[in-house]
């Protein structure tokens, strides 16, 4: 292409500090490097870890930084030292890389990685890093994607190419959420056939970890939420039942319990509150029952009391759905073009770049009134 090894001044939303609208701003955006691919991104999406980086977490050391990690693009040009991509792929960032060399990669049990991963240091990048400046000041990119601008940069690691054929503004929801959910059900709690389920939130992620459940074979699955709009799409992807915690004077668990003569099977939080955590384990059955955190949160300790565990209960979590992200983000692609995965249920809404502080705005009102 004309720009390969050339700067790039495109658009972008560039959070300056916490707390504050993001800006569209013109960058620069670098060639890429050694082991690097520069993207054209043709679509992306807001996850909550968006809102919670510039409003609840707020990071003294993450900012300014061009936000974004959750979208789809198709390759601008290639570094040296690239030979998996080629200009016009189209490929999904990854937040959580795969570099399949580590002792993670290489462990079946797990999709963490070691030559990206930390959990508290997914925004930080050395200055031999950084190929966004603006104004002749380095930004950062979030989750080392930063997917809110017309172009971005990605190491090989934690990019995956997908199908030619492979419908972008759909498919760019494996990069976070739908992958994040629906693993959750199938890879960690690993939901059985004939079973019942409970997800708590039904934003993008609980809708996602009711297919999952759905798809595993669950025979009743139970959608929590204090937002009845929800429920409609949740019984559309396999909800057989559907409960609002404020219309219930008792505890939520205490709800689920006598809902299903002693408690669920399998649980899965997806709204990233830990008061929610423990209700999603409480309402578990003891001796078998197993829960999953999938919502993202790094502020507050959780606590259980320990019966809860030694009475049988599994209590983990997950990041990215336990998808290694090169292997498995293809075959989920390949689902969806096959029909077995329906994303047309999650895109509500379709807007340009200079609207982003709107959907900002009705996503952190919507966190409130959890």
């Amino acid at each position: 292409m004309a720009t390969a090894g050339k700067v790039i001044k495109c658009k972008a939303a560039v959070a300056w500090e916490a707390d504050s609208p993001l800006v569209i701003e013109e960058i620069e955006v670098a060639p890429p490097q050694k082991n690097e691919i520069r993207l054209k991104v043709i679509a992306a999406s807001i996850c909550l870890s968006d809102v919670y980086h510039m409003y609840k977490g707020k990071p003294k050391d993450g900012f300014p930084v061009v936000m974004g990690h959750e979208g789809a693009g198709i390759v601008e040009s290639v570094g040296p030292g690239v030979t998996e991509f080629k200009p016009g792929d189209k490929v999904i960032p990854l937040y959580l890389s795969q570099c399949r060399d580590c002792k993670f990669c290489k462990n079946p049990k797990t999709n963490m990685c070691e030559k990206d991963w930390s959990g508290n240091q997914m925004f930080k990048q050395s200055p031999s890093e950084i190929r966004f400046t603006c104004r002749s000041k380095p930004l950062l990119q979030f989750m080392r994607t930063g997917i809110f601008s017309e172009y971005t940069i990605k190491n090989k690691i934690a990019l995956v190419k997908v199908h030619d054929d492979a419908q972008l503004d759909r498919v760019f929801l494996f990069g976070c959420g739908v992958s994040t959910g629906y693993g959750a059900a199938i890879n960690n709690a690993k939901v059985c056939p004939g079973s019942v389920c409970a997800v708590f939130g039904l934003g993008a992620v609980g809708l996602s970890a009711v297919m999952g459940c759905k798809h595993a074979g669950a025979s009743r699955i139970i959608a929590v939420d204090i937002n009845e709009e929800r429920f409609e799409k949740a019984k559309i992807l396999g909800a057989t039942d559907f409960v609002n915690p404020k219309l219930h004077q008792k505890p939520i668990s205490e709800v689920l319990i006598e809902m299903t003569n002693g408690g669920v099977d399998y649980s899965v939080e997806c709204v990233g509150q830990v008061d929610v955590m423990r209700s999603a384990l409480e309402s578990c059955i003891k001796g078998w029952g197993v829960s999953v955190i999938a919502g993202w949160t790094d502020l507050y300790d959780f606590s259980a009391r320990p019966i809860q565990l030694i009475a049988g209960r599994t209590w983990k979590g997950t990041s990215f759905g336990g998808f290694k992200g090169k292997d498995d983000v293809p075959k989920l692609v390949l689902d969806h073009m096959a029909g077995r995965i329906n994303l047309d249920v999650f895109v509500t809404h379709n807007m340009n770049l200079d609207q982003i502080n709107e959907v900002f705005c009705f996503i952190s009102i919507s966190i409130q009134l959890h």
